[in-house]
């Protein structure tokens, strides 16, 4: 393998030529830092560049290795974690002059699993102020710009993490997904992003947006390398309260090449509505192709998610003011006008309000999981849009963009997207596909199967 193509390469190619000694740690952390180096400027992917700790970790993984000590597909391999997590012994900001001079003494749980796991952590990524936007236009570390089109944004919160991915300056990464904020930025940069059950990653170490709708998550290339990184970060941690004691199986013992006795909906009241057209197309086009490959697809109606969506609202934004209510009270100025401003609106929302949306929550959860009783998974599309420019952003884009994503982090259910087309203007498009609880394998399965029956993982941004 070309030294050129090294950052291109799939964590599933490259793992087998690590263990067999074929190529070094060291060698492929070069080549990632030296893109880093490269298009960070350009892209702001990035807030932190860890490059001598993982020039170290690189050489420790070589060592290791030599002597016979691999852990597995992760090991040597450089990742990058949204700088949202915790990471011990370098700066952690959260995208905010509140934190931009925290250096934490201990690991999030999710950068502890890939440390032990062997990866390399390359650096810190970029992410909307917070975590609380769907763009990644940060104005206190720069707005992170989608290497597909770098006048357009990567989407967001994990903006950071999604570019970093796509244009070759990580293998992997973390990424939190509290509304739309793994699937939509891997819509929008044509990358997998999946966002998997409520409670099967732990979220200690991670900064809180909504507490009872953040997801841990990871954003690779490749479906296969999004299975590789969920192996390692799920499972129960006693620190993190709503951590589920489950089972995790082997999860790319489940990727098929087909869907031979697989059931699928197809979910088109409310997710297809309000759609770009173009967004449409590339979902429609993806469904023949779900049946060429064995699939039973057929229409299926889910409870009121434009419910879903406004209760998940509420909770949302209310949780968020409680969370910052005695920064938003001191210090004011930290924040920007239109973060400010998200967590002003949350203080409005009244108790009954929020207990409420909680009730309903309950409710519209047991009622997916029966609409989903025959299915094994269920598709639509992503994001509503393809990336959009940066600036000016257009009144309602911002509302729009977490419209079929939120109604999944509301019921907690797994949810990825994978790539499923590109518009005429050369931006990616997404297939969002969602799973019963704890049923990733299936998710998984069903977009490997897409996949690879596919050209669009093999695309490149023209950067």
């Amino acid at each position: 393998m070309a030294l050129p193509e090294l950052p291109f390469a799939s964590i599933a190619e490259l793992a087998p030529r690590l263990a067999r000694r074929e190529l070094s740690p060291v060698e492929v952390t070069e080549a990632v830092l030296a893109r880093i180096e490269q298009y960070n400027d350009v892209l702001k992917a990035y807030i932190t560049v860890t490059a001598d700790s993982a020039r170290h970790a690189a050489r420790a993984a070589e060592a290791a290795i030599l002597a016979g000590h691999y852990l597995g597909p992760l090991h040597g391999i450089p990742v990058a974690v949204k700088d949202l997590f915790a990471t011990r012994g370098v700066r952690t900001t959260f995208g905010s002059p509140l934190f931009a001079d925290w250096v934490p003494d201990f690991d999030a749980a999710a950068v502890e699993r890939l440390k032990r796991a062997g990866a390399v952590i390359v650096g810190k990524t970029n992410l909307h102020e917070l975590a609380f936007g769907t763009t990644s236009a940060n104005p206190h570390f720069g707005a992170v710009r989608n290497p597909w089109q770098t006048q357009c944004h990567p989407g967001g919160s994990s903006g950071g993490s999604a570019a970093a991915v796509a244009a070759g300056l990580a293998f992997g990464a973390l990424g939190s997904d509290t509304g739309a904020s793994i699937r939509q930025p891997a819509a929008c940069c044509g990358i997998v992003g999946l966002k998997p059950t409520y409670g099967l990653v732990s979220k200690f170490g991670a900064l809180p947006l909504s507490w009872s709708m953040d997801h841990v998550g990871p954003m690779t290339r490749t479906v296969a390398d999004a299975a590789l990184l969920l192996q390692v970060l799920a499972g129960y941690d006693s620190r993190d309260a709503t951590s589920v004691a489950c089972s995790v199986p082997d999860y790319t013992a489940a990727l098929q090449p087909d869907l031979r006795g697989l059931r699928l909906g197809v979910a088109r009241d409310f997710f297809f509505a309000e759609c770009d057209p173009e967004v449409v197309a590339a979902v429609e086009a993806a469904l023949p192709v779900l049946r060429e490959l064995g699939a039973a697809v057929e229409e299926v109606v889910l409870p009121d998610m434009a419910a879903a969506r406004a209760a998940g609202t509420v909770i949302l934004f209310a949780e968020a003011a409680a969370y910052h209510a005695a920064n938003l009270r001191q210090r004011p100025q930290a924040f920007s006008d239109e973060v400010r401003a998200l967590l002003e609106m949350g203080q409005f929302y009244t108790a009954v309000q929020y207990v409420q949306a909680q009730r309903l929550r309950r409710q519209l959860t047991a009622a997916t999981c029966q609409a989903l009783a025959g299915f094994d998974a269920v598709v639509m599309p992503t994001a509503p849009l393809p990336a959009t420019p940066i600036a000016p952003e257009v009144p309602g884009h911002a509302a729009l963009r977490p419209r079929n994503t939120l109604p999944f982090d509301f019921t907690g259910l797994p949810a990825l997207s994978v790539p499923c087309g590109l518009t005429r203007a050369g931006l990616p498009v997404g297939l969002q596909i969602v799973g019963k609880p704890f049923a990733e394998a299936t998710v998984l399965r069903v977009a490997y199967a897409y996949e690879q029956a596919t050209p669009w993982h093999r695309q490149r941004p023209p950067l």
